[in-house]
């Protein structure tokens, strides 16, 4: 579309808004004030100590992880059992949300990975978080847990093969325009090992950083979440030594750049999608936004396939940070929703919002958007389905 009409069509939109919202309506008052509530609530818990540090894990990715080793695992002629295998399991390191992994996935895909391993991390980032699985077997039962364990692999695996298989030519256009020689550092000073450790380390600050408070402070859980903080201390003392020592101040100063780069790019669209997110549906533990909540029971209660597809597409939309969706899920179960949309909203909510789909859409194209997210809801309401025949 023409820059000059998409911004007439923005303009007209805002027009319309400003004009016809009765905002002195109570009730869309403070569905906008759940927005900004929701937004600043995304900001203090999630921007600091989640996307920041992907954010400079994706720049690391895009200066100082040469092209071959991306092309070598996640590229058009990787054997694909690695491919599919390093990627679907990928959510098992990083205890991301939907909007934490975004960065990640564009500094793969932007390296040279193909569509099919590339959206198949995106899915699995978020979906395959052990903490969460665990959680979710402890408070909503064994069965969900297990189901949702094997559904997000599966998912992870299908969904990347069926975004390979129809956007194969696409990619293959795209690979091939990309210039896998211009951005090799051909004076790397450093060994693999070296490169390793420093990545290693970038990981791990981003997850004990984000180490989530447990139910009850014992066993290895608790243990680690009471170490959270000088563990994250320490490796970040660390990195400043690895900085200081192995690393040149150019590359320094071009992983900064990348880092905004990515920065600039994601958050705003994030911003906007949070915040469109809370005025419509509100923060997960409120019931101020413009869709009561009384609509989301009526319409997922039981485990038909209008429960398992309502389900799906409201996991598709709604923003859930890690972990969240346990207690609404929990909440939604006891208003009588079904365990079928339930296992729907937990294959379809973690690894989708509306504001990654903002994201996603700036990275892939509306088209190749669209169709992840139809392959999301398809199979997350084919799964409930499925689950809610048998339990």
């Amino acid at each position: 579309m023409n820059k000059k009409i998409r911004k007439l069509l923005i303009f007209i939109a805002v027009f319309l808004g400003a004009y016809f919202i009765p905002f002195k309506n109570t009730g869309i008052q403070e569905s906008i004030i759940e927005g900004f509530r929701m937004l600043q609530e995304y900001a203090r818990e999630h921007v600091l100590l989640c996307l920041i540090p992907a954010f400079f894990i994706a720049g690391a990715i895009a200066n100082f992880i040469s092209q071959e080793s991306v092309i070598k695992y996640f590229g058009r002629k990787a054997k694909k059992w690695v491919s599919y295998l390093v990627a679907s399991v990928s959510g098992t390191v990083l205890a991301v949300c939907s909007c934490t992994v975004l960065p990640l996935f564009s500094g793969i895909y932007k390296r040279g990975a193909g569509i099919g391993p590339a959206t198949a991390f995106l899915y699995s980032g978020p979906a395959i978080n052990v903490l969460a699985i665990i959680l979710t077997a402890r408070v909503l039962g064994w069965q969900l847990g297990i189901a949702r364990a094997i559904g997000a692999v599966v998912f992870a695996i299908v969904i990347g093969l069926l975004m390979a298989t129809i956007y194969k030519q696409d990619d293959k256009d795209r690979l091939e325009e990309i210039d896998f020689g211009s951005s090799e550092n051909s004076k790397e000073t450093r060994s693999g090992t070296q490169n390793a450790v420093y990545f290693i380390i970038l990981v791990l600050i981003l997850i004990f950083a984000n180490w989530a408070k447990p139910a009850e402070i014992s066993g290895f859980w608790g243990f680690m979440y009471t170490i959270k903080w000088p563990l994250t201390i320490g490796l970040l003392v660390a990195l400043a030594v690895i900085l200081i020592k192995w690393f040149k101040k150019h590359e320094l100063n071009e992983w900064v750049n990348s880092t905004w780069d990515f920065a600039a790019q994601i958050l705003p669209l994030l911003f906007a999608g949070v915040l469109i997110a809370g005025v419509l549906m509100g923060r997960p533990d409120s019931n101020a936004g413009l869709i009561p909540e009384s609509w989301v029971s009526s319409f997922v209660g039981g485990n038909g396939i209008v429960a398992n597809f309502s389900a799906s597409i409201l996991g598709a939309f709604m923003y859930f940070a890690t972990l969240t969706e346990i207690p609404i899920l929990q909440g939604l179960l006891g208003l009588g929703m079904g365990k079928g949309p339930a296992l729907a909203l937990l294959l379809a909510g973690p690894a989708l919002s509306l504001p990654n789909m903002l994201v996603i859409r700036s990275v892939l194209g509306t088209k190749k958007t669209l169709t992840f997210i139809g392959l999301v809801v398809i199979m997350a309401t084919a799964s409930g389905l499925v689950y809610g025949s048998i339990v």
